[in-house]
C-alpha cells in the first residue's frame, strides 16, 4: 500500500507560491524585453492601416456622336483588347452627310481648277491686248508721218486740201484706236489682278475653298467612323447599361472599362501617422480576398494633397458650435508590383491591409518633380483621323485630273464599317460596302 502525501505546511505553501509568482514575473519580464527589443528594432518603424482599398483607372465608354444602338460587342466581365468594337450605332445619317461633303469637295476642286484656268486665259488676254495696242500705236505713228509729209506740200499746191484733211481724219481715228487699245490693256490687267488675288500664293490643294470643303469631309468621315465605339485600352467590361435599339446622345455613359493590369492601393492613414511616411518607402499588403497566404509588395508613390474630408461632396462644417474633433485621414498611394498582381489578380474596391516600413527617411513627403509621361494614353483614335486625311487626298487627286495610279496611291481605307486591323479580329459583324469617293464630271 502507498503512503498518503502529507499536506504542506504553511511555510512550504508560501515558498511554493513565491516560486510560481517569480517564474511568472520572469516570463512576463522576458516577453516584455523581447517585445521592447523588437519594437525598438522594427516595430517603431512600421505604420499600419486596414483602411485601404484597391484603386485603378475606371474608363467610361461614351459616344462622340448620337445615334441608335444596332450592335453591342461586349458584355459585363468580358475581356477586351484596345481597338475592339464595343458598341455600334446606326451610321445611315452620317453616311448621307459624308456623301454630300465628298461631292461638295469634288465640286470645289473643279471650281478652283477653273479659277487657275481663268488666270491663264486672262494672262493671254493681256498679251493680246498689248499686241493690239502696239499695232494701233504703229498705225498712228505711220499716219502722223503721212500728215507731216503732206503739210508743206499743201502750201505749194502739190497736195490737195481734201487729201490733207483725209490724212488728218485717218490720224485722228488712229489716235482714238490707240486710246481704246490702251483702255483694253488696262481693263485686261485689272481682270488679271482680280483673278490672281484668288489664286496667288497657293495651290489647288491648299486653296482656302478646298481646305474648307476638306474640313467638312473630315468631320463627316469621323462621324461615320465614330458610329463604332472602340475600346481605348485593354481591360474588363463592367456596368454595361446600353441596350440594342436605344437612342443615345453624345457623352452618355454606356459601359465602363477597367484595366486590371494597372492597379494601385489608396491607403488612408491617420494624420498622426504621416510624420514618418515618405515617398519611396517599401510596403507589404494583404488582400482580404486571399488572406495572409498572399503578400503583395509595393512602394509609396505619393501622399495626398489633402484629407478625404476636405474633398468630400459635403465637407465638414467645423466652424459650428457643435464641434467634435475627428482624427482625419490622408490618402497615400501605394504602387503594386505588376508581376504579383498578374499572379494574384485584384479588383477595384477590394479591402487591403497595409504595412509601411518607415525606417528609410530619405524620401520626400510631397512630390516635387514634373511628370514627363502621360498617366494613361491610347493611340486607337489616331488611325481615324489619318484615314480621314487619306480620304480627302483621294478625292482631291481624283478631281485634279491626275492619273488613276496617283489616285489609287492616295486612296484611304473606306469608311463603311472598317476599323483598325487590330479591331477587325474582334469585330462581330461583317463590314459594310465602302463609300466611294465621288468624281464630278465637267
Amino acid at each position: 500500500m502507498t503512503a498518503k502525501s502529507e499536506p504542506l505546511t504553511a511555510n512550504e505553501a508560501n515558498t511554493a507560491r513565491r516560486r510560481g509568482l517569480t517564474l511568472i514575473a520572469a516570463a512576463v519580464a522576458i516577453a516584455a524585453l523581447g517585445w521592447g527589443g523588437w519594437h525598438w528594432a522594427n516595430g517603431r518603424h512600421v505604420e499600419t492601416t486596414d483602411n485601404a482599398y484597391v484603386a485603378g483607372n475606371v474608363v467610361q465608354i461614351t459616344p462622340q456622336v448620337g445615334g441608335t444602338v444596332v450592335s453591342i460587342g461586349a458584355d459585363d466581365t468580358d475581356y477586351v483588347k484596345a481597338g475592339q468594337v464595343l458598341v455600334k450605332l446606326d451610321p445611315a445619317d452620317a453616311r448621307v452627310a459624308l456623301e454630300q461633303a465628298e461631292a461638295q469637295l469634288a465640286q470645289t476642286v473643279r471650281e478652283v481648277r477653273t479659277l487657275y484656268a481663268n488666270t491663264s486665259a486672262l494672262k493671254a488676254q493681256v498679251s493680246l491686248r498689248s499686241a493690239d495696242l502696239a499695232r494701233a500705236q504703229a498705225d498712228a505713228a505711220r499716219m502722223q508721218d503721212d500728215v507731216n509729209r503732206r503739210a508743206p506740200l499743201m502750201a505749194s499746191g502739190a497736195v490737195g486740201k481734201e487729201e490733207f484733211q483725209h490724212a488728218n481724219a485717218q490720224l485722228a481715228a488712229a489716235k482714238s484706236t490707240v486710246a481704246a487699245a490702251q483702255s483694253a490693256v488696262v481693263a485686261a490687267q485689272e481682270q488679271l489682278a482680280a483673278s490672281q488675288t484668288q489664286t496667288e500664293g497657293t495651290s489647288v490643294e491648299q486653296h482656302p475653298n478646298v481646305q474648307r470643303a476638306a474640313a467638312r469631309v473630315r468631320e463627316a468621315y469621323l462621324a461615320v467612323q465614330r458610329a463604332q465605339l472602340l475600346a481605348p485600352l485593354d481591360g474588363h467590361v463592367a456596368k454595361r447599361g446600353v441596350q440594342v435599339g436605344q437612342r443615345v446622345q453624345a457623352g452618355a455613359p454606356l459601359m465602363t472599362l477597367v484595366p486590371l493590369n494597372d492597379l494601385w492601393v489608396d491607403a488612408n492613414f491617420k494624420e498622426s501617422q504621416l510624420k514618418t511616411l515618405r515617398i519611396g518607402q517599401a510596403a507589404e499588403l494583404e488582400a482580404d480576398v486571399y488572406g495572409t497566404k498572399v503578400v503583395y509588395h509595393g512602394t509609396v508613390a505619393g501622399l495626398g494633397a489633402g484629407t478625404g474630408a476636405a474633398f468630400a461632396l459635403l465637407p465638414a462644417q467645423n466652424a459650428t458650435g457643435n464641434w467634435i474633433k475627428v482624427v482625419q485621414r490622408v490618402p497615400v498611394r501605394i504602387a503594386l508590383d505588376p508581376k504579383e498582381v498578374a499572379e494574384h489578380p485584384l479588383r477595384v474596391g477590394l479591402s487591403m491591409e497595409v504595412k509601411v516600413d518607415t525606417a528609410d527617411q530619405s524620401g520626400k513627403t510631397l512630390a516635387d518633380t514634373q511628370r514627363t509621361a502621360p498617366v494613361a494614353a491610347t493611340a486607337v483614335f489616331d488611325e481615324q483621323f489619318k484615314a480621314a486625311d487619306d480620304e480627302v487626298a483621294h478625292i482631291i487627286a481624283a478631281n485634279l485630273g491626275r492619273s488613276s495610279k496617283a489616285a489609287v496611291a492616295l486612296a484611304s481605307p473606306k469608311v463603311s464599317s472598317q476599323v483598325p486591323m487590330q479591331a477587325q479580329k474582334h469585330a462581330s459583324a461583317p463590314a459594310q460596302p465602302a463609300v466611294q469617293a465621288p468624281v464630278v464630271q465637267q
